[in-house]
């Protein structure tokens, strides 16, 4: 089995994305849970670009690493001075990490027009920058920018550059898709070639950026026709369309091609660590990615879950747990009674293909037609469920409920709600106010229960989410609340749906109670 070298760049190529900003502690922790998956290179950052990278290789220097090999990066010196008096590499051999980074000039219109100088002083500045960082004792990882651009303008100087950098003694030269809109067999081609002209023996990676939705197959394409270190980023951040995606490019290269990419056993953790880096970089989980987002293996249509029943390989192009992920259920007007009782099975419902079944289904149907969507709600789906059993009894039965909201001198904007329920043979009636109508009836519901249902001041609303439907409609328009109720670790979502907002918010709150009340209990 022939091992590729996975080389991450999160915390460099992947921060220059234009919404993320990671501090030091950051990227220090994102780092650690790389090393824990196993990578082999860490691209810390840029020491010469600004004073957060150079901190970043100052504490990482005291960490002990248990798989990865940390890098810093940097660029070429500049024309017409020394590399010993170059600040850029100066700093990245101050950073003192076993090996660096150095990115250098491929295409001719890149030398002659920004670099601004000769196509011979521009080999000059290659080999001698890749020496100076070897003789200071660093493994040198060349980063042959904008090469397959290069290389299409003028073969003979685009490998003229990686002879340049082999001569100052680099370990490997990396062939970078830098304006990422290369097509696959283009890679092939090229790639091919390099090895014909440096030698099949010469270690060769590749860099790809995403800009033609490539990057993960124009990864692959090199790695058929050679390269032995892949390039790129947990979740395919990085600048203008991101890099090309570790999060699919390991899996593809582990269990599609045969090749090791990771420690033994570490490609379970993979949906773990794709979430952490979105978590940390403050960003919103992708769920639709290949292999770690949720919906990667999420199931919605009747046929699809039917099947599935059945064998999980219909509909499934591998096992989901291989990457730390899970097969999901989805209910929604495009269910069939497959996808309920997969659905009643996930949370240990006793449900059986009766008739309540068809009549839940049919309820779905109807309802998401007014505007509910159950998606994201599987709570209410469940209550639906249960509400089905023979034996089942609601905590609780609304009688009534009124909400007023006034504005009064002196007092400004303010809520009152009144909620009347029955709890078995008693009927309650309270009221109570809030900073708006929705935060009143909550507060008044909960005064209602709690004397019977103590557990209920461990109930807490985490969120609330409102979305207007038909927007043409004005304030006329079917309006969709969503809510989130969270005991200790516990989580789930309710959903309303109605004309009335109030109507709306009411039905996902009532359900978010009922719902808690009978899961808890039971």
């Amino acid at each position: 089995m022939r091992s590729i070298q996975i080389y991450d760049t999160t915390l460099r190529d992947g921060t220059q994305r234009s919404d993320v900003s990671l501090s030091c502690d950051d990227k220090l922790r994102i780092a650690r849970r790389l090393d824990d998956l196993g990578v082999a290179f860490i691209e810390g950052g840029w020491p010469g670009s600004n004073p957060k990278d150079a901190e970043f290789f100052q504490r990482a220097a005291e960490i002990p690493w248990k798989h990865a090999t940390l890098v810093a990066f940097g660029s070429t010196r500049r024309a017409g001075i020394l590399p010993q008096e170059d600040p850029n590499l100066l700093a990245l051999r101050d950073a003192l990490t076993p090996a660096c980074a150095l990115v250098g000039k491929t295409w001719t219109l890149h030398v002659t027009e920004i670099l601004r100088t000769t196509l011979e002083e521009n080999l000059c500045i290659i080999e001698d920058s890749v020496a100076f960082l070897v003789a200071a004792g660093r493994r040198v990882i060349y980063d042959a920018e904008h090469f397959f651009d290069g290389y299409r303008a003028d073969p003979a100087y685009a490998i003229a550059t990686l002879q340049a950098a082999q001569r100052g003694g680099a370990e490997i030269l990396v062939l970078c898709e830098t304006n990422g809109g290369a097509l696959p067999w283009q890679v092939t081609e090229t790639v091919t070639a390099v090895r014909a002209a440096l030698g099949a023996d010469v270690p060769l990676g590749i860099h790809a950026h995403n800009d033609g939705e490539c990057g993960v197959a124009n990864s692959l394409a090199a790695v058929l026709a050679g390269v032995s270190q892949v390039q790129g980023t947990i979740n395919g951040m990085g600048e203008r369309c991101g890099n090309a995606n570790l999060c699919s490019i390991v899996p593809d290269l582990e269990l599609k091609l045969g090749f090791q990419a990771l420690p033994a056993g570490a490609l379970t953790q993979l949906y773990d660590v794709s979430h952490f880096v979105a978590e940390v970089a403050n960003l919103t989980p992708d769920e639709h990615l290949p292999y770690v987002g949720q919906a990667a293996f999420a199931h919605k249509g009747g046929i699809h879950v039917a099947a599935m029943r059945r064998n999980q390989q219909s509909y499934q192009h591998i096992d989901p747990t291989l990457v730390g992920n899970q097969m999901h259920v989805i209910v929604s007007e495009l269910s069939g009674r497959g996808n309920l009782l997969s659905k009643a099975e996930e949370y240990g419902l006793n449900i059986t293909d009766n008739d309540s079944v068809p009549q839940v289904l049919n309820e779905i149907k109807a309802l998401e037609a007014r505007g509910f969507s159950f998606e994201a709600a599987e709570s209410s789906v469940l209550l639906m469920l249960r509400r089905q059993q023979p034996n089942y009894e609601p905590p609780f039965r609304l009688i009534d409920f009124s909400v007023m909201v006034e504005h009064r001198q002196g007092r400004g904007i303010f809520a009152e709600a009144t909620v009347k329920v029955q709890i078995g043979d008693t009927v309650l009636h309270t009221a109570a106010d809030g900073n708006g109508p929705v935060a009143a009836l909550d507060e008044a519901l909960r005064k209602a229960l709690i004397t019977h249902y103590p557990i209920i001041a461990e109930f807490h609303l985490v969120d609330y989410k409102v979305r207007i439907l038909e927007g043409a409609a004005a304030t006329s328009a079917v309006t969709r609340v969503l809510i989130d109720t969270r005991y200790h670790t516990q989580r789930w979502s309710t959903v309303g749906a109605s004309a009335n907002i109030i109507e709306a918010s009411w039905q996902a709150l009532k359900d978010s109670f009922e719902y808690g009340l009978t899961s808890l209990k039971s």
